[in-house]
């Protein structure tokens, strides 16, 4: 669903100090989505010099643009109802809080609003060359390809790709929002890329039925320019072995780190090291309401069972303050062998530095029948998100089926594998 590829109109009018008109993204009405819009596009420019009142510059028009920094490109898409996109301005404002860059904001609603999404779509590369014209000015004017950031949402990403091209692959970088397939040096595929938690399962949802999925991309990316929430994927094959944690060997000790979600992605040592790094597809989990970080966990069990045991586990962890977070291990039964380490992968809504007390539960999913024991022999603990802290550990335990069994943590020896 996120991919990163490492691969005109009104000017602000000034009366006086006090008496500034600011230009806004162009606001059309359902009517104009059904009768259609001739393309415009429009260039606004935010910088940390005017950060709530755009500046609309064109080829001839720089306005504040500084092209010996970083220049941002925000690209929106399709636009069914022709209104703003709701996360435009805590995008652009977000951006230059973690950085001193030019974000441009690439409007061009009008072209984008239609109910026909081939009309919209077939605009894109008149858009695309606009830029392309507008990026040759900045090269002319001493601007370098390495500064060149784009960020295009839906057909904003198409409209990225088709600048990138333009250029043989030389812009410093391009981030699309809203694709399945994999295009880019790193591509990431949030809750496996398919439905999102939290967004409506059905019709009955409404509008968010057809759009919660899609623009959840553009919320995750936001989550990354905020200091409270760092996600972190793990490069994999599939969703299923990552969710089986055979792939988080990156944020184990002493390896390389994982790379993280969003604007930080291209720090990802991995690739930076190559000059034409090869694709990766990373994996990750998210809560289900903002700020959509999970924390991650390692659970080793082994048990002691003479019979196999197949089913469950679900893991409860609380602080000394009493705070819960809970994670159910179930996305497929779990084999459990005698003297055998089963290691699942548990992923927690809320980080708890401290853990006063665990709490698991083992299930087989059957509801008649007799009810078994798990014979545990050691469970351990131990955190991904955090690997600097020690793993947790107890021993001797034996859980009753679809019985919570609730006790204290003690620190694992040091010597223990």
């Amino acid at each position: 669903m996120l991919k990163l590829y490492f691969f005109i109109g009104l000017i602000c009018s000034v009366k006086s100090d006090t008496d500034e008109t600011c230009p806004s993204f162009t606001r059309l009405s359902f009517h104009s989505a059904v009768v259609g819009t001739g393309l415009n596009v429009k260039l606004m420019l935010y910088t940390r010099k005017n950060l709530t009142c755009a500046q609309v510059i064109n080829s001839t028009v720089f306005g504040n643009l500084n092209v010996t920094k970083k220049t941002t490109f925000v690209v929106h898409g399709f636009r069914p109802t022709g209104s703003p996109p709701v996360w435009m301005e805590d995008l652009v404002q977000s951006l230059l809080s973690v950085e001193d860059m030019n974000v441009i904001v690439v409007d061009w609603n009008r072209g984008a609003t239609t109910v026909i999404y081939n009309h919209a779509s077939s605009k894109t590369r008149k858009v695309a060359v606009v830029l392309k014209n507008f990026i040759d000015q900045m090269l002319v004017e001493g601007a370098s390809l390495d500064n060149i950031y784009m960020i295009g949402v839906s057909l904003g990403a198409h409209i990225s790709g088709f600048v990138g091209k333009m250029y043989n692959g030389q812009l410093g970088r391009i981030t699309a929002l809203g694709y399945k397939e994999p295009l880019g040096n790193i591509d990431f595929y949030p809750n496996g890329g398919l439905d999102q938690p939290g967004c409506p399962k059905t019709i009955l949802g409404g509008m968010q039925y057809f759009k919660c999925d899609h623009q959840r991309s553009v919320y995750l990316y936001l989550s990354s320019l905020r200091e409270n929430c760092t996600i972190t994927a793990y490069p994999c094959d599939s969703y299923r072995d990552y969710r089986n944690g055979k792939c988080v060997d990156c944020g184990m000790p002493q390896k390389e780190s994982c790379p993280l979600l969003g604007y930080y992605a291209d720090n990802w040592k991995a690739y930076l090291k190559q000059k034409d790094p090869p694709m990766t597809k990373a994996f990750f989990d998210t809560a289900d309401e903002k700020p959509f970080c999970i924390y991650h966990y390692f659970v080793d069990i082994i048990t002691w069972n003479k019979n196999i045991r197949r089913g469950s586990i679900t893991i409860k962890l609380t602080d000394r303050a009493g705070n819960t977070t809970e994670s159910k291990i179930n996305h497929e039964p779990a084999t459990f062998q005698k003297y055998h380490q089963v290691s699942l992968l548990a992923r927690f809504n809320q980080d708890l530095e401290k853990v006063a007390a665990i709490s698991l539960v083992f299930s087989t999913g059957s509801t008649i029948g007799p009810k078994y024991k798990l014979r545990i022999l050691r469970v351990k603990l131990r955190s991904l998100s955090h690997p600097e802290r020690p793993p947790l550990c107890r021993y001797d335990l034996v859980l009753m089926e679809n019985t919570e069994t609730v006790f204290r943590p003690i620190l694992c020896p040091k010597l223990q594998m």
